[in-house]
């Protein structure tokens, strides 16, 4: 018999002896939760905006999920993928009818989704009689994984530093700036990757003319334009896929995060030649397109798309930042550099070195959790179930830490 630990002590004591050290931790240790709401050992209750960091898109034991886990446990949990599960199919047949795509490749973390795309683009060029090309252009501030290929695809020094020499074949332009992508282009590059909303890099939306350029540059060139969507897909910017506010098809595109409800699982969606360019042999990955997994998702799609959670997440996320605007540049205008997001991702550029003194504090004089990125960026991405009200004391939980920070 396991002797359970009983309070927030003990498990934080026994967690810094036993834990690798590589993830700094708040002085929480989560118990269960409810909707928008977690809870400690202690019993105290906090009001969840980090939501799993974009995982929790229909929040913490929605009846749906619970009822999916039960009805799994007494069928099947995996079965190898020699073998057809019908929740992967349709997961699929789910995602294809939603989108522009075809066809879709099932992979465990958004990491191994983006190396996914990545080995895809690579055999498509050598498939389409261009063996020399093999180069991804990626975006300065992004964020693709923290594998050693998706580590250097990251354009961020932070995320490389330490584990040189790194795998070649990457290049990184300026997000938003078509010409710095043009100034990268030669007979080497087979594939473009960006993040239609870049998350870890501070919550910055492409622009509409970005976008729409990558892909007449990528159809000139016969490459492939890529989207990672592990962070904002699965219904978070109010569309069930980013770039479907752009009016812009990706040849692939990268999800995870949500797509489980808190179970590992990813997807590459391909559409045209590259939804044929992944033959036996050439990709594949055990656990990937399992029946627990996928009858998670399919739960999880089913709810975000005939429940109105993604129309929700559009119109929640609009009132939560036209709120914020109004509260923080009346009572903290110089401390506000810009507040932008799309749906229920959504960030605060602070005009100061970092963000964590207000995380410290909601956390700690309102029970708000909410987390910093990229510095200096205050970052928002609850479920997609949150409400008004919610948004309200969240607002209510920055500003008075702006206040006693004196901001």
């Amino acid at each position: 018999m396991i002797e359970k630990f009983k309070t927030n002590a003990e498990v934080i004591e026994n967690g810094d002896k036993y834990l690798y050290p590589n993830h700094i931790r708040m002085p929480i240790s989560m118990e269960r939760g409810e909707g928008v709401w977690v809870f400690d050992k202690d019993g105290n209750k906090y009001l969840d905006f980090v939501g799993g960091i974009a995982v929790n898109g229909l929040g913490h034991c929605h009846p749906r999920i619970q009822q999916c886990l039960r009805e799994r446990a007494e069928t099947i949990l995996h079965c190898s993928n020699y073998f057809y599960n019908e929740p992967a199919v349709q997961v699929a047949k789910m995602l294809v009818e939603n989108s522009c795509f075809e066809r879709v490749l099932y992979a465990n973390s958004g990491a191994e989704a983006n190396e996914g795309q990545i080995k895809l683009a690579r055999k498509y060029a050598k498939d389409h009689g261009h063996p020399e090309r093999y180069v991804v252009i990626t975006m300065k501030n992004s964020f693709h994984g923290r594998t050693l290929a998706t580590c250097t695809a990251t354009g961020q020094y932070g995320v490389h530093r330490y584990f040189e020499p790194l795998p070649t074949g990457f290049r990184y332009a300026e997000f938003n700036n078509l010409e710095s992508v043009k100034m990268l282009l030669d007979e080497y590059v087979c594939a473009i990757l960006t993040e239609p909303v870049q998350g870890e890099g501070g919550v910055r939306p492409a622009s509409k003319e970005f976008l729409q350029g990558l892909r007449e540059l990528c159809d000139e060139r016969d490459i492939l334009l890529m989207f990672d969507e592990v962070q904002v897909g699965s219904g978070r910017t109010g569309k069930l896929f980013a770039h479907q506010h752009y009016g812009v098809e990706p040849d692939t595109c990268s999800m995870a995060k949500a797509l489980g409800s808190g179970v590992p699982i990813a997807a590459v969606c391909a559409r045209g030649e590259a939804a044929h360019t992944l033959t036996p042999g050439t990709h594949g990955s055990t656990f990937a397109g399992g029946p627990l997994a996928c009858a998670l998702a399919e739960t999880t799609l089913d709810v975000m798309l005939h429940e109105g959670v993604i129309e929700q997440a559009a119109r929640v996320g609009e009132y939560f930042r036209g709120q914020m605007h109004a509260v923080l540049e009346k009572n903290h205008p110089d401390a506000i550099k810009e507040i932008r997001g799309l749906g229920q991702i959504n960030g605060i550029e602070l005009n100061k070195e970092s963000g964590q003194p207000v995380v410290d504090l909601c956390y700690k004089d309102s029970s708000v959790l909410i987390n910093n990125t990229n510095g200096n960026v205050l970052r928002f991405i609850p479920p997609l179930i949150t409400t008004e009200e919610e948004c309200d004391m969240v607002i209510e939980a920055v500003d008075k830490a702006m206040t006693k920070l004196g901001w």
